[in-house]
C-alpha cells in the first residue's frame, strides 16, 4: 500500500483528495493537516511513503514545510500542490527536495496517477508545462552559474544522460536515444544522482539548469 499524507488549509480540498485517493486499492490516506506546522509535526508519526503539500498557507507555509521535513534524508517524498502554472514558490519547493507539483484543479486520475509515480521513485517532471516552468523561472530568477564541483565526477556518459534528464526525458526515451537498455539507463540515473547527491531526478533538473549545464528554452 502507498501511504499518503495531504496537507492544505481548505478542508474542502483535504477531504476530497483523501476521499478520492482513500478509494483506491493500492493508496491509503494516513492522515491531513491544515498548515505547514501541523504537517511538519504530524508527518513523522504518520510516516507516509508521499505528501501532498499547499504551496500557499498561513500559519507556515508549504515551501517552510518542506525545507524542514526535507532537510534531512527522510523516506517520503513530497509533492506540491498549486493554483497557478508559473507559481515561484514551486521552483523554490523544487530545490528544497521536492518531487514534482501538481495543479489543484488536475483531474483526479491525474492526482492518483501522480502518487503512483512519485511513491515509484521517479519525478513528476516530465510534461512540457513543467520544462517551461523551471526553464522560465531560470531564466527569470538566474542563479550563480559556478558548476558544483561534483559535476567533474560524472563521466561523459553520465553527462550526456544529465542533460536528457533535464529536458524531461524518461529512462526508456533516453534508452532509445543512446541505444541502450533501459536498466543502462537506469544505472547511470542512479549513478548521477549518487555522485550529485540528489534525492531524484527532480533536483538533477534543477541542478542541470542552474549550473549552466542546461540552458533555459533548450531541448
Amino acid at each position: 500500500m502507498i501511504k499518503v499524507f495531504v496537507v492544505d488549509d481548505q478542508a474542502m480540498v483535504r477531504e476530497s483528495f483523501a476521499a478520492v485517493l482513500g478509494a483506491q486499492p493500492d493508496i491509503t490516506v494516513v492522515g491531513t493537516a491544515g498548515d505547514g506546522a501541523e504537517a511538519v509535526s504530524s508527518i513523522p508519526a504518520a510516516a507516509p511513503d508521499v505528501v501532498l503539500m499547499d504551496i500557499r498557507m498561513p500559519t507556515m507555509d508549504g515551501l517552510e514545510a518542506t525545507r524542514r521535513l526535507l532537510a534531512d534524508p527522510a523516506p517520503y517524498r513530497v509533492v506540491v500542490l498549486t493554483t497557478f502554472h508559473l507559481d515561484e514558490y514551486v521552483y523554490d519547493a523544487l530545490r528544497a527536495g521536492a518531487s514534482g507539483f501538481l495543479l489543484k484543479d488536475a483531474p483526479s486520475a491525474d492526482l492518483i496517477n501522480a502518487v503512483r509515480v512519485v511513491a515509484a521513485g521517479d519525478a513528476l517532471l516530465a510534461p512540457a508545462v513543467t520544462r517551461r516552468l523551471i526553464a522560465d523561472l531560470v531564466k527569470a530568477n538566474p542563479a550563480p552559474r559556478a558548476r558544483p564541483a561534483e559535476l567533474s565526477r560524472l563521466t561523459e556518459r553520465e553527462v550526456e544522460v544529465l542533460r536528457l534528464i533535464a529536458r524531461g526525458m524518461s529512462n526508456a526515451e533516453i534508452a532509445g536515444e543512446f541505444v541502450l537498455s533501459e536498466q543502462t539507463v537506469k544505472t547511470h540515473v542512479g549513478r548521477i544522482l549518487g555522485k550529485l547527491r540528489l534525492r531524484d531526478r527532480a533536483q538533477a533538473i534543477v541542478l542541470a539548469y542552474e549550473s549552466g549545464l542546461v540552458q533555459p528554452g533548450q531541448g
